[in-house]
């Protein structure tokens, strides 16, 4: 299993470590910085966000910045008030079991938990080191990934990147035990250690005939979850969905959201869809996995979105927005990479 692990990744450029993928490409980051003069240069590219939502940012300082009709509901708790005042808010707040639990900051999914009862939330609670939101569950079907941006001097966006996500899970047959289950399938079977981890405990219970066990709720690449490129979906409609949001305050010009729908005709026309996060500057244009694409060709659309995120930035630099200088990001990436460090721990 181990052999066959290594020589899938050596010949899936998608499993590739994150600082060997973008090595090649590398040098093209650097000339912007100098271009730029600023090390930093993308900090300005969604001015309203802390380092234009390249890492570190609080999901409270995104969630208030977008239309509240399509935000989830949302608490905010601090990780050190008694559970008594938890339950409080939680209460007051009218949340109701199950509801999502996750680090105000935070990332890759670190920490992201389905709570669905006072219990599973009393020990959340007392092992999470950090402010954390409590958040309403979205039950629409369907998860998509939109990848947007916009040049502050001109009213249209384009959107780049839609796909659709399937979470990590598995389907039981009535017979093969949970291991079994996750053995055989054909990404859960080289995240072995990681699901150990979350679901050795189960790992002998046999799963029902046709029941969907859900191996994590993370719909992000880096837990496993499978995307499908719906480039051929994106239109008019879906750009002026985007336009509109990117309008809505002004500033968000570069990002991906990631969004639950009930059907893409109805996020076509703005309606029933609820947006899970907004991520900026650091967001990966994710819809270059899982579609067949060659490296040569991920490697072209990255480049074209770090030239997008250059130009927005230059100009927001150049109206008001300036990069922020070294020592200031310096000190806010290092604090950053701490406080995800920390959480890793407690993952």
């Amino acid at each position: 299993m181990k052999i066959r692990k290594i020589v899938n990744r050596i010949f899936n450029w998608e499993l590739w470590p994150f600082n060997l993928l973008y090595a090649p490409i590398f040098p093209v980051w650097l000339y912007y910085c100098l271009r730029s003069r600023a090390v930093w240069f993308f900090s300005s590219s969604n001015p309203t966000i802390a380092f234009g939502g390249m890492e570190g940012e609080g999901k409270k300082e995104m969630y208030d910045q977008l239309p509240v009709e399509f935000v989830p509901l949302t608490i905010y708790i601090r990780h050190n008030i008694p559970f008594e005042n938890v339950l409080r808010k939680i209460r007051l707040s009218g949340l109701k079991y199950p509801f999502i639990v996750k680090p105000d900051v935070g990332m890759k999914g670190i920490l992201f938990r389905v709570i669905d009862n006072e219990e599973q939330l009393k020990k959340y609670h007392e092992r999470i080191p950090v402010e954390y939101i409590a958040q309403e569950k979205i039950d629409f079907p369907l998860e998509f990934s939109v990848f947007y941006y916009r040049y502050p001097w001109e009213q249209k966006g384009k959107v780049t990147g839609f796909i659709h996500k399937e979470l990590l899970q598995v389907v039981g047959n009535g017979q093969s035990c949970l291991k079994e289950l996750i053995e055989a399938h054909p990404r859960a079977r080289f995240r072995l250690e990681e699901m150990e981890h979350r679901h050795g405990h189960r790992y002998q219970r046999i799963i029902p005939d046709g029941e969907v066990f859900y191996l994590s709720f993370a719909g992000n690449h880096n837990r496993g979850a499978k995307f499908t490129n719906l480039h051929k979906e994106i239109d008019e409609n879906l750009e002026r969905v985007f336009d509109n949001m990117s309008h809505y305050n002004n500033m968000f010009f570069y990002g991906r959201y990631d969004i639950k729908t009930i059907s893409i005709e109805d996020l076509k026309q703005g309606k029933n869809f609820s947006i899970l996060e907004f991520n900026g500057a650091g967001a990966e244009p994710n819809h270059i996995y899982d579609c067949g694409m060659s490296l040569a060709d991920a490697y072209k659309t990255l480049l074209h979105h770090w030239k997008a995120l250059y130009k927005i930035s230059k100009y927001n630099n150049d109206n008001g927005y300036p990069y922020w200088h070294f020592k200031k990001g310096l000190d806010y990436l290092l604090e950053a990479k701490k406080h995800f460090k920390m959480l890793e721990k407690f993952d």
